[in-house]
């Protein structure tokens, strides 16, 4: 199962199904309803989200396809993580500079998660008795990116 991580997805790769294994798994899935799986002899009923998702992954080892599963994560470019944390985009880039914003790069361009933002602001304001920077409180929609 060969995986790629890269700044902004991580990825596996998983072969074909043996044919026989592929009608098994076919006819299984033509002839249930039911998406319950079993995880260490323990029954699951799955979430509607998880369902659909591994309903399309079953049915496409029992066409007999390869399949590659991704993650993307939202990331930032510098200027909206500075707008999230409420600073100016050159202190944010010094913050990446010296290790205090884990920071990936996307060939020269900066990624940071915002996740790792907001964690910087609750360290910044614990250590300074509970104060945010000014526009640090605002929401910041990652939906347009």
């Amino acid at each position: 199962m060969p995986s790629e991580n890269t700044a902004l997805t991580k990825t596996t790769t998983h072969d074909a199904l043996a044919s026989q294994d592929a009608k098994k798994l076919a006819t299984a899935l033509r002839e249930s309803q039911d998406t319950t799986v079993f995880v260490n002899g323990t029954s699951v009923r799955l979430p509607a989200q998880a369902t659909s998702a591994v309903l399309d992954l079953l049915r496409r080892l029992a066409q007999g396809e390869s399949v590659t599963i991704s993650t993307s994560e939202k990331w930032l470019n510098t200027s909206q993580a500075a707008q999230l944390a409420g600073v100016s985009n050159t202190y944010m880039r010094n913050l990446t500079d010296d290790g205090t914003i884990p920071v990936r790069y996307r060939g020269s361009h900066r990624r940071i998660r915002p996740q790792d933002v907001q964690q910087w602001l609750a360290e910044r304001s614990a250590s300074q008795g509970g104060t945010e920077p000014e526009g640090s409180s605002e929401n910041y929609d990652l939906t347009d990116q």
